[in-house]
């Protein structure tokens, strides 16, 4: 008898990356007021929550904080934030440019845009516990995008 392979996917709607934060009033501050999302629900009331679900248009963010309130260091751990070096989440923003000017007046520290070898324009930024965020958008015309 030979097996019947199952070739269904799965009816995935979303995703919600989970963010281990130090300071959830400062990584509010900066998800919030610099780059513009809203918090959907959350554990707690204003920043005095351990975890909250951030959305802005049609992505969704959750952080959480990494240490209990009693338990948390007086400043952050500098190998755990090391550790986010090797992850970066990418965001498609079609006005690069834009988001650039937006982010240098609201005090971020940045360097220009750049153009990748792939053919798409990005700006890069890190959030105040070391996760790297990269804002990008395919170059009109480039048949690197295909």
């Amino acid at each position: 008898m030979t097996e019947q392979i199952n070739t269904m996917t799965i009816n995935l709607q979303g995703m919600a990356p989970l963010l281990q934060v130090f300071d959830m009033p400062t990584s509010l501050k900066f998800y919030n007021d610099i780059l513009g999302f809203k918090v959907v629900q959350s554990s707690g009331h204003g920043d005095d929550a351990d975890w909250v679900l951030l959305r802005l248009n049609d992505i969704d963010i959750m952080l959480n904080t990494a240490y209990e309130k009693h338990m948390r260091p007086s400043v952050p751990d500098l190998n755990r934030m090391s550790a986010h070096n090797d992850t970066t989440l990418y965001f498609g923003c079609p006005d690069i440019d834009d988001a650039y000017a937006n982010l240098f007046n609201k005090g971020q520290d940045l360097k220009e845009p750049t153009i990748t070898g792939y053919g798409w324009k990005a700006l890069n930024l890190v959030d105040p516990d070391g996760y790297h965020l990269c804002f990008h958008y395919p170059l009109q015309g480039n048949a690197k995008n295909s």
